[in-house]
């Protein structure tokens, strides 16, 4: 097996699982907070959302850290260092006595995430040309469908195994994707003599300046859609369900649907990217997936929108990767590690205020307005792809073609 190949099987997997590891709190956070000693509906409420989102802002702040950290002594350190702090950090949450504790444990495991940016870089620097769209189309499916699956593999390990074997059961995957990291990946890693530039110095540095602003900008709006209907979701299901029981279930599979489509999708679609340009898929997702929002709010049945929702994973799945792709090309090799950096801190801030925006909109205008404001988002954001990014590749591809 190609090197290039093995180290994405052990990415993908360390991935999907330290996915899983940040969002699985989700659907026990509110059952552990009462489990810890908190009685008080609207106090218990109030930790819960703190308590949950503190690790997306802290991911934010550091993950360019540590990919500046990846760009200066190698993308396998930062995976080791992830995976195994993730797993004693996330293990240590199963002993903690109150709440406070569990808030100090999610800060850090905040601070020290930066395994899905190490593995970005790992497979976008180390794997050919021609293969590198596919490769890192499937290698977003794994931080796709983790952080997608989390809330539901968390709810049925606390369902079977009680709360506490959430994060023991959590902390022993993420300790095997160490183990296998450490056995399997492997690096060419060259260090440079030059001195490590500051982020500001390597912006400056930076070509395509605004082609770069615009993916992240994409990658923002991106997890900020497919986040912005976690907080009604259930809430909605219930009103399409008239009473019908396993709502819990539906609510699953309705928001799961998303990440199963998207494991179908992304590798077919990271190879139509190396095929045709990853500005043509981008743009083509963006206007699909903002399409299939709007009929989302006019459904009478919960199979009609967990069909809606599969479909919206299949146009999800040929952002990802295309933003991956066309980031690689627009960045020097020696700030490649810190630019994926702040693309991941892009979409950990789109998942806060995906879940936060949700739940707002929900409240002040209703659940409907929540499906018509996303895809406006999107489809604002596919308008600026096409000035941006689509038609300026076009006329260079047309330039280079006629030269």
């Amino acid at each position: 097996m190609p090197i290039w190949k093995r180290n994405l099987i052990v990415c993908w997997f360390g991935t999907f699982v330290t996915s899983i590891g940040m969002s699985q709190i989700a659907p026990v956070l509110p059952l552990y907070i009462k489990h810890l000693g908190v009685d008080n509906a609207a106090h218990v409420a109030q930790l819960a959302g703190l308590t949950f989102g503190i690790t997306f802002i802290m991911s934010a702040i550091f993950s360019p850290i540590w990919g500046q950290a990846a760009d200066r002594f190698g993308r396998k350190p930062m995976l080791l260092r992830a995976s195994f702090g993730m797993a004693i950090i996330i293990g240590c949450m199963g002993f903690t006595h109150n709440v406070y504790e569990l808030m100090a444990l999610r800060t850090l495991q905040g601070v020290i995430t930066g395994f899905a940016t190490a593995c970005t870089a790992l497979i976008a620097t180390q794997t050919d040309e021609s293969h590198a769209g596919w490769a890192l189309g499937t290698l977003s499916t794994g931080a796709i469908t983790g952080s997608l699956l989390g809330p539901l593999v968390g709810g049925l390990i606390a369902e079977h195994f009680g709360l506490q074997n959430v994060f023991f059961m959590t902390g022993g995957l993420l300790f095997v994707a160490f183990a296998l990291t450490a056995l399997f990946v492997k690096e060419n890693f060259a260090k440079s003599a030059k001195k490590v530039r500051t982020t500001k110095e390597v912006w400056r540095a930076l070509p395509n300046k605004s082609f770069i602003l615009t993916m992240f900008v994409t990658f923002f709006t991106l997890t900020l859609a497919l986040y912005s209907v976690e907080p009604i979701i259930t809430v909605y299901m219930q009103q399409l369900s008239a009473g019908a029981s396993h709502i819990a279930l539906l609510s699953g599979l309705a928001f799961s649907a998303s990440g199963l489509a998207s494991i179908m999708a992304a590798p077919r679609l990271g190879k139509l990217s190396d095929r045709i340009g990853a500005q043509r898929v981008i743009f083509i997702a963006l206007i699909v997936a903002g399409i299939v929002f709007i009929p989302q709010a006019f459904v009478s049945h919960p199979w009609e929108l967990i069909a809606l929702r599969f479909i919206l994973g299949l146009a999800i799945a040929g952002l990802n990767p295309s933003v991956n792709i066309l980031i690689k090309k627009m960045t020097p090799p020696e700030f490649t590690g810190r630019v994926f950096g702040i693309t991941n801190s892009a979409g950990y801030l789109g998942i806060f205020a995906g879940s936060v925006f949700g739940g707002q909109i929900a409240a002040f205008l209703g659940i409907q307005y929540v499906f018509f404001i996303t895809s406006a988002l999107l489809l604002t954001n596919a308008t600026w792809v096409y000035f941006k990014v689509y038609k300026k590749l076009n006329t260079q591809n047309q330039l280079l073609k006629e030269h």
